[in-house]
């Protein structure tokens, strides 16, 4: 079983092991709906290619000299009774196969989303948005349109093909040659369609995703693109990826313009025609059995004809899959550990000889943290001070295992991190940081992101010890107000407060503090401080700051040095010994 971060319960059990296998999983997953969409596909053709067979037998009948009115009202009420059937059936098999269309978007949706929320930080650092966007809606979306009309197309099809045969065979068996000569015909032909396909299918929507991706970064860093006045050279990048796409288009088209299955057709429906017009001059065939056959050949041109689209679909439908899979089937380096340690945490945490690089241990590459030792008491306050690109936020983020150590191992009260349940681990750590991620909801459900069954008086509360309180009911809709997406509607400031806010109502043992107060006036920041502080004697407290009114209350200060722990100590101990905080603190001053 891969790593997850995160998994469901009861997850149903898919075939990964390529695209087909995974689209049939999928469909088995509700077996009565296959086997129904099967069954009235059969009686639907049969049913279709008996109309052909009853008007035969009224041509037999009318043209027999001592014909009955009887018997030609019982061949036009079988012919009746055949197209009812067909109309019915035709009901039924497009309402089972739509239900499996819906369904497997559903699930493949599901699946998708569950998998990337188990993915690491690692995995999404490296992962273009808009592509990850366009795989998990057009890309599923394709799925369903594979299933209806594709996957219906197909089968009707195939049924299509099979029921004209076997009636004429029933028939005449000489009248089968020309049919099994077109057969043989139409797989080849089909056959080579499909391979030429196959290629330009992949790569449309390779280039979807790479175009969608363009577009998404685009808007997300539109006010970069604007105060870059970069506009012009935007739309020429997207221009360039729309004329890509408009290209696999125009080549798909191209190869279905020389689309030969139905070339095939007229030819083998000329030469049947001929062959069976033999046959009843030399007495053969009856007048009735050449009409009939006549027409069940003709109805084998529907199922030739949809060919182009059914198995454009398909193809289609497969590329998507192998995009969807290649994003489920990624390995993360973490997994949840369900059976891990659980246990409400003490606060104590140890770093033991911990390095750490971004592309993992023993790839040559420079590591961001080395050897980094030291031991934090439960309760206590840690500022962590060196200059930008120390290491500072990485050591923080490694408590909660958003990365994991290269080397060494990190301890919280005695147990490995890696040896907790990663759900326990990280609900009982908070990390407020300087770019606060705010969802697009009302400001209340963004306080209580994290603790959903908390109390609108619980959220007022963390809200004015976090200072917020005043802002949120300036708002017309006071906590209902929508904070935008990523909080796009509220200041730099206004942001921090309300995750300082969540991180108060969340309540966490250990809380990481990364420059959290950086858009704040002074004034409220020593309102906040003073909550902090209250806070702060409860749980074990990491501070990232470059405000000496913070590391000063720090009970200890860790002095970081391009990924070293070069001294820790009081703020006094270290300006009395320790260069290097001596020049950060002087630097801050």
């Amino acid at each position: 079983m891969s790593k997850r971060e995160f998994r469901l319960e009861n997850e149903y059990p898919y075939n990964r092991s390529g695209p087909k296998r995974w689209i049939l999983s999928h469909t088995f997953r509700y077996p009565w709906l296959p086997v129904l969409v099967l069954i009235t596909a059969v009686i639907n053709n049969f049913a279709h290619g008996y109309i052909q067979v009853y008007i035969g037998r009224a041509f037999d009948i009318i043209t027999a000299p001592d014909w009955e009115a009887r018997a030609l009202l019982l061949a036009a009420l079988g012919a009746f009774g055949a197209a009812a059937t067909q109309g019915l059936i035709g009901l039924a098999r497009n309402y089972a196969n739509e239900f499996i269309a819906q369904r497997i978007e559903r699930d493949a949706r599901d699946e998708l989303y569950g998998s990337l929320l188990g993915k690491s930080q690692t995995f999404h650092g490296k992962q273009r948005i808009g592509d990850i966007m366009a795989r998990a809606t057009n890309d599923v979306r394709t799925l369903n349109i594979m299933f209806s009309p594709g996957v219906m197309l197909v089968v009707d099809g195939f049924m299509g093909l099979v029921a004209p045969i076997v009636l004429i065979g029933l028939i005449r068996l000489e009248l089968l040659l020309v049919p099994a000569l077109f057969l043989v015909a139409f797989f080849i032909t089909v056959w080579d369609y499909a391979r030429q396909l196959n290629p330009v299918s992949e790569a449309m929507r390779q280039q979807f995703g790479v175009m969608n991706a363009g577009l998404a970064e685009s808007v997300s860093g539109i006010e970069v693109v604007k105060g870059s006045a970069q506009e012009r050279q935007e739309i020429e990048k997207f221009v360039q990826d729309a004329a890509s796409y408009r290209n696999y288009f125009v080549e798909q088209g191209i190869i279905q313009a020389r689309y030969l299955p139905m070339l095939m057709f007229f030819i083998f429906y000329a030469v049947g025609l001929f062959h069976a017009l033999w046959l009843w001059q030399r007495g053969t065939l009856t007048l009735g059995e050449t009409v009939a056959f006549v027409g069940l050949f003709r109805t084998l041109r529907f199922p030739t004809f949809v060919s182009i689209f059914s198995f454009n679909l398909m193809q289609l439908g497969i590329a998507s899959a192998r995009r969807i899979l290649e994003l489920i089937n990624t390995e993360t380096e973490m997994d949840e550990n369900d059976a891990g340690c659980s246990q409400p945490m003490r606060g104590q945490v140890t770093f033991e000889n911990v390095s750490f690089s971004y592309n993992g241990a023993g790839d040559g590459s420079a590591p961001v943290l080395k050897n980094i030792s030291f031991t934090t008491q439960p309760g206590e306050t840690i500022a962590i001070v060196g200059q930008t690109g120390s290491g500072k936020t990485t050591l923080t983020r490694l408590i909660n295992r958003i990365f994991d150590v290269g080397n060494g191992r990190i301890l919280i009260d005695g147990v490995d991190v890696r040896d907790w349940s990663l759900e326990s681990l990280r609900s009982q750590i908070s990390t407020i940081e300087q770019d606060i991620f705010l969802f697009s909801r009302s400001i209340a459900e963004n306080i209580a992101f994290g603790c959903a069954d908390a109390s609108r008086e619980t959220i007022v509360e963390a809200a004015k010890e976090a200072q917020a309180h005043e802002f949120i009911t300036s708002f017309n809709e006071g906590y209902e107000t929508e904070a935008g997406e990523r909080g796009v509607m509220l200041s730099g400031g206004q942001r921090q407060r309300l995750a300082i806010a969540r991180a108060f109502l969340t309540n966490p043992c250990i809380l990481i503090l990364d420059d959290s107060t950086s858009a704040i006036d002074s004034a409220t920041e020593d309102q906040i401080q003073q909550a902090m502080r209250r806070i702060s004697s409860q749980r074990t407290t990491f501070l990232i700051t470059h405000r000496l009114s913070q590391i000063r209350w720090a009970d200890r200060i860790l002095v970081l040095r391009q990924g070293e722990l070069v001294d820790q100590g009081t703020h006094e101990e270290l300006l009395e010994r320790s260069e290097a905080y001596r020049r950060i603190f002087a630097r801050y001053d």
